[in-house]
């Protein structure tokens, strides 16, 4: 199934079993003649509020995320924990209604009712979607063709749960060799297809989704070459662990129908943070925009009379999962400062820095442009600093996981700027993206929090790196 179509179909089934809900709890709370009633409430106008409201909380813990071989059970434990959340908030907010218009009514009770009415209606019309996905995978459609990394035991008994358990909606295309010398094998009419170093080709010329990689305790010096040739192609990953590594709490795994996998670098950012993120970044780079209005005219006339050349420098930098995009801020060098040396790296005392340019960089107002960027969800307020794609092929041929910063969507500041200065050498970049890496691993609104506190600190005293 199309993500576009499956969406349209949980919005559709959520919007009749929502709507429904509210419907019946209408009828019982107001038409039975059971309860006292005050006024006598509207309908519609009502329900399309809560529908919203419920939409809402879906969408902020990830409810209409695509799904792939979940277990229905989780979907509804998840359905669960967001009704759950959401009848409180409901029941707070009619208790301080009833509180504010001096009145004691059983509304904040009946909730409750609604809230069972609720998750019955709205859990059945996702366990049917759910249940139809499942009986389409079974059948042949929307399946993810899969490779599994090593041809051990290990690789066998994961190849074997996913021939028992169809509704995985994975097909193994083949075995990638560690060595040299099972070329030509096969298990159960899967046959190796080649070595670490064709994994690229093959993941391109099989339109492989899901590669799994199942590795002998000898073969873990392998690990960080695999992901590196691996992590370009948009697949997921997955490692079966030893024994050793779950029982010690090192590893964190899901199962594939009792096979234990970790997931590597998965999205740890919760969905509900994500999207708030994102609201933030709106709200931010809007108020920042308006804010500094004045200032943007005072610069751009200011930069205008300094040097010939255009007011904004717009440049070619690579995003989220490497799509390219034109990050905005005010020129602050001579125009077409590359145009005789190619890409280049700005450093200390550069003299392509107009005088004009110095001062804007000093006082930090030469990135305020690129709260465009962030409206238009290129960059956000927060993450690693977006490369020119020339120096991102450049890097990652020298820094292994160099790419993984293309994971998240880079950001006007992040944890390097405020940690280490400009990029003057490959050094620089080695240092910076450590601090890049930590960040990835721990994204968090506190973090991000944390980040903006300390780089007002650094544009205020002029801390963190020079220009």
């Amino acid at each position: 199934m199309k993500k576009t179509t499956e969406k349209i179909l949980i919005l559709t089934t959520d919007f009749v079993t929502i709507n429904l809900a509210g419907i019946l709890y209408f009828i019982f709370r107001v038409k039975t003649g059971w309860f006292e009633m005050i006024i006598m409430p509207e309908l519609f106008i009502p329900i399309l509020i809560i529908y919203a409201y419920w939409v809402i909380i879906f969408t902020f813990v990830g409810m209409y995320r695509t799904w792939f071989a979940s277990s229905r059970f989780d979907e509804i434990s998840t359905l669960f924990k967001a009704s759950f959340v959401g009848i409180f908030i409901l029941f707070f907010a009619i208790f301080l209604d009833d509180y504010l218009h001096g009145v004691q009514t059983g509304n904040r009770i009946l909730i409750f009712i609604y809230w069972g009415i609720f998750f019955v209606l709205v859990g059945s019309g996702r366990i049917f979607i759910r249940s139809f996905q499942r009986r389409l995978l079974i059948k042949g459609y929307g399946r993810r063709n899969a490779i599994i990394v090593g041809f051990n035991s290990k690789g066998e008994e994961v190849h074997d749960q996913i021939l028992e358990h169809p509704a995985l909606g994975i097909d193994v295309k083949g075995f990638i060799s560690l060595k040299n010398n099972f070329s030509g094998s096969s298990y159960k009419n899967i046959s190796v297809l080649g070595t670490v170093n064709d994994i690229q080709s093959l993941i391109d010329r099989m339109d492989i989704k899901e590669v799994i990689l199942a590795l002998e305790k000898d073969d873990h010096d392998l690990l960080i070459d695999i992901i590196t040739k691996c992590e370009p192609k948009n697949v997921n990953m997955k490692i079966v662990p030893d024994l050793y590594e779950i029982l010690s709490g090192q590893a964190r795994t899901a199962q594939i129908y009792g096979v234990p996998l970790i997931d590597i670098m998965p999205e740890l950012m919760p969905e509900w943070e994500k999207k708030l993120k994102r609201i933030l970044d709106i709200s931010v780079s809007l108020l920042i925009l308006i804010v500094s209005s004045p200032i943007i005219i005072i610069a751009a006339i200011a930069i205008k009379l300094d040097s010939k050349g255009p007011v904004f420098f717009k440049q070619e930098r690579c995003g989220l999962n490497n799509k390219t995009f034109k990050i905005l801020k005010f020129r602050s060098m001579v125009h077409d400062a590359e145009k005789k040396t190619g890409p280049v790296w700005s450093h200390k005392g550069d003299p392509r820095i107009t005088r004009v340019g110095n001062i804007i960089r000093k006082i930090r107002i030469d990135e305020i442009p690129q709260m465009i960027n962030v409206l238009k969800g290129e960059m956000s307020l927060v993450g690693p600093r977006p490369e020119r794609p020339f120096f991102v092929e450049k890097l990652s041929e020298q820094i292994p996981y160099y790419k993984r910063r293309l994971k998240v969507r880079p950001g006007i500041t992040g944890w390097a700027q405020v940690k280490h200065k400009y990029d003057e050498s490959v050094e620089d970049v080695k240092i910076k993206l450590r601090y890049d890496l930590f960040y990835i691993e721990n994204m968090s609104l506190r973090m991000d929090f944390k980040i903006l506190v300390r780089t007002v600190f650094v544009v205020l005293f002029a801390r963190g790196h020079y220009n």
